[in-house]
């Protein structure tokens, strides 16, 4: 259950980092020899040329290649915790103040090994703040445990917005 988790957990987390075209929509060759395609398999093609070759990472360094780093990175999709159905169990964990579920959130948001359980302990502290209502959504969640990692000062470092 714990590889599936992460397995899950690692596979979403890149399509995450991948949810907005790095170094904008124009970027890379790949883009070029698209362009104007819509579709799954276009956007694919693309993406893989980009990556492959490397040529949008050397547009975004270079500025060249269509490719800028000056605009915000953003992602429109559901959060990770709803696509993988993983509420149920992190509001049972966060309940308890340890767990799987738990475990893995506090990795996603980057906390450092050596303070996984002392964010633990705060989140568990701090249950009725993060998950407010019976309804609260994955997005609520998220911003509910920024909140009090800000007020934490041991963990204010990790409430950054991807």
């Amino acid at each position: 259950m714990k590889r599936i988790l992460l397995g899950t957990l690692f596979t979403v987390v890149s399509l995450n980092a991948m949810a907005q075209a790095p170094g904008g929509p124009d970027c890379g060759w790949g883009n070029m020899l698209f362009a104007g395609q819509r579709g799954t398999p276009a956007h694919f093609l693309a993406s893989t040329t980009n990556g492959t070759s490397g040529n949008a990472t050397f547009g975004m360094t270079s500025g060249t290649n269509g490719c800028s780093t000056n605009a915000a990175l953003t992602y429109g999709g559901k959060s990770w915790i709803a696509m993988n159905g993983m509420m149920n169990e992190l509001s049972e964990d966060m309940a308890k103040g340890q767990g799987e579920a738990l475990t893995t959130y506090a990795v996603v948001l980057g906390v450092a090994p050596q303070d996984r359980a002392y964010f633990e302990s705060v989140t568990h502290q701090h249950f009725q703040d993060i998950f407010k209502t019976a309804n609260v959504t994955a997005d609520d969640v998220h911003a509910n445990t920024m909140n009090v990692l800000k007020t934490d000062p041991r963990l204010a470092k990790y409430a950054v917005e991807a």
